[in-house]
């Protein structure tokens, strides 16, 4: 019953949202029905969203459209949080996602909206003590630890970006739990389910499909001309040699089985060394399809001619 992610990093509101897409995609179980979002933009404008059946498909609407991606100033917001689970919970949904801005977010799994130790239900209790200016670790674990048998697991985001979560001690002994958290270059995804099958791979995919909208791979910058007939000749390294045109001269390669005969390859390799006058300007972040017969290029994803896109060196 339930689960929740959250983000913190350039498009996190995208991500959170693709996250939760891609679980729908896989998962069986407790998912697909109510969805409860919140976002905080860069201006500190919190921006929320919720559905109770349907999940991504119908959170967010374009005119008489369902089934669209948020709106650009929700996509590009640096922190943002999702609860979802089966269709028709108490409304309103946002208890589920309570969220300010100059204190932070809150998501989680479980019934994180229900009443805690104190009376307040566990998720707000985690609340205020991120508007006190608590780290979101310190905000979590300080309630988690308070009120062990909480039937909650619990994801903040802190007004400085900082994520954490983590289970109750009730919560942690389900057997039919996931989580996984990813950071990378200061971005962090986070997310906590259960009831929600397969239960192992399912928070890694979410959590790898949102760190991949927050923090993709190198983007190519500028590209060099491969036509057939360019050899491809033994290398002590994969790299692309360029004429004074910028077109492919030869091709190196340490995979020398594909020298001599017919091979369906992966000849110019990724990450592949591009080299002008001697110098490396960059690698490339493309990989064609390559047919090599008798050590000459034949085609590149079934063409003639193809442009392969590199990163410059120095960038990225």
């Amino acid at each position: 019953m339930t689960i929740g992610i959250a983000a913190s990093g350039p498009r996190a509101g995208l991500a959170v949202f693709r996250a939760l897409a891609a679980v729908e995609r896989v998962a069986t179980g407790s998912i697909g029905g109510f969805a409860a979002f919140a976002a905080i933009d860069a201006d500190g404008e919190l921006h929320r969203a919720e559905t109770q059946r349907g999940g991504t498909t119908t959170l967010f609407v374009d005119g008489e459209s369902t089934g669209v991606t948020p709106p650009d100033a929700v996509a590009r917001a640096p922190w943002a949080a999702v609860m979802s689970s089966g269709p028709e919970r108490p409304a309103p949904l946002s208890q589920y996602v309570p969220a300010e801005p100059g204190a932070g977010l809150v998501t989680g799994h479980r019934l994180p909206n229900a009443a805690g130790n104190s009376g307040r239900p566990v998720n707000l209790e985690v609340l205020d003590l991120l508007r006190q200016g608590l780290p979101a670790k310190a905000a979590v674990e300080a309630v988690l630890r308070g009120d062990r048998e909480a039937d909650a697991g619990i994801i903040a985001i802190d007004r400085n970006g900082g994520v954490y979560g983590c289970n109750s001690e009730r919560v942690d002994r389900r057997p039919d739990l996931g989580h996984a958290r990813r950071e990378s270059s200061g971005v962090v995804m986070e997310v906590l389910h259960n009831a929600i099958v397969p239960a192992g791979p399912i928070a890694a995919l979410a959590a790898e499909v949102g760190l991949a909208v927050m923090a993709p791979g190198p983007i190519a910058d500028a590209e060099f001309l491969v036509t057939a007939s360019v050899p491809v000749v033994a290398g002590d390294i994969n790299r692309v040699v360029l004429d004074g045109n910028g077109e492919a001269q030869r091709v190196e390669t340490t995979d020398t089985r594909i020298l001599s005969g017919r091979h369906n390859c992966a000849a110019i390799y990724l990450h592949s060394e591009v080299v002008a006058d001697g110098a490396v300007i960059g690698h490339t972040v493309f990989e064609p399809n390559v047919v090599v017969e008798d050590g000459l290029i034949a085609t590149l994803n079934g063409r003639t001619a193809m442009r392969i896109g590199y990163l410059s060196s120095g960038r990225g």
